[in-house]
């Protein structure tokens, strides 16, 4: 006769299985929809382009090769491919910047949010949250219009007797930098408004009994415990302003081009569908080891700091 220790375990086993029965349908869903199209761009990468796109089937590492070299037509030497690094540098240059641009701005709105009253506090969420309401393309061409030479910047600068002649803003990093920091600023809010609701705000008034300063208290105890909300953040922003296509479109003019601007390219014009599937590979382990430097440097940071 089983004892009860082994009818328990026996239950157990049995529970997990049907969990894993139940979960199965959903599970199956999830990875054919999510790995199925990543394993199809890792397949296209390693084939041969065909003459009118599309891909021959044809085992080829050279699309991989031209990510970061280029092959010299006269002799097949290889050589940097300079105008990729640029772009690659540039992107996540941009991606950073932005991450850091909307962390500078989102982390006082977050602030101010979590200090206004309980019936205050959902009107202010409310209003960051407005942004999605309205489609991308909408957002990016209110932000060309703001900056463009023609564009409220300029005309309230003219007629202050600031400036004499329009700043060219649009068509340049600049430019970009700031229609994507706007875009994905709620991104940063929002992380940082949860982590920072459930902030207790005696330890700030602990650390002002103290005489800490300002800056010790938001560094020493009003950071660390919203740091989690910042890492989800810095997460959120980062992963798409890297890949960013609309704006770099609308806001670069095809001028400064960016990792999507130019796996777009590969798919279209250059009909180069293997170059562009093993660009956009490269740009998603780029991501991933980006990210998991930051969070294992924040986990230790955490850990350090108790």
């Amino acid at each position: 006769m089983a004892s009860a220790e082994e009818v328990a375990r026996q239950a157990q086993r049995k529970d997990i299985r049907d969990r894993w029965f139940l979960s199965a349908p959903a599970l199956l869903v999830i990875f054919f929809a999510a790995t199925g199209p990543l394993l199809i761009v890792l397949v296209y990468s390693f084939l041969t382009p065909g003459a009118y796109g599309d891909v021959k089937w044809q085992f080829s590492p050279e699309a991989w090769v031209s990510v970061f070299l280029e092959r010299d037509i006269f002799d097949d030497t290889l050589s940097l491919a300079a105008a990729h690094v640029t772009i690659f540098w540039r992107s996540i240059k941009l991606a950073i910047v932005t991450t850091i641009a909307t962390l500078a701005l989102g982390f006082p709105t977050a602030y101010f949010m979590a200090t206004r009253s309980e019936k205050t506090r959902d009107l202010w969420l409310f209003l960051i949250t407005i942004p999605f309401w309205t489609n991308l393309l909408i957002r990016t061409f209110a932000v060309l219009q703001i900056i463009r030479n023609e564009g409220l910047i300029n005309t309230v600068l003219i007629k202050l007797g600031i400036i004499s002649s329009p700043i060219q803003i649009l068509f340049t990093d600049t430019a970009i930098l700031i229609g994507m920091a706007y875009v994905y600023l709620p991104l940063m809010v929002l992380p940082i408004y949860a982590s920072m609701e459930k902030l207790d705000f005696r330890l700030v008034e602990a650390g002002y009994d103290l005489y800490a300063s300002r800056f010790q208290v938001l560094r020493r105890i009003i950071f660390p415990l919203v740091r989690p909300g910042v890492i989800a953040g810095s997460i959120l922003v980062f992963i798409p302003a890297i890949g960013a296509y609309v704006s770099p479109s609308l806001l670069g003019g095809g001028k400064n081009m960016m990792l999507s601007n130019l796996i777009e390219l590969q798919f279209g014009q250059g009909r180069n569908w293997p170059l562009g599937s093993a660009l956009s590979i490269a740009v998603m382990i780029i991501v991933m080891v980006a990210l998991l430097a930051y969070v294992r440097n924040a986990s230790r940071s955490e850990v350090r700091h108790g």
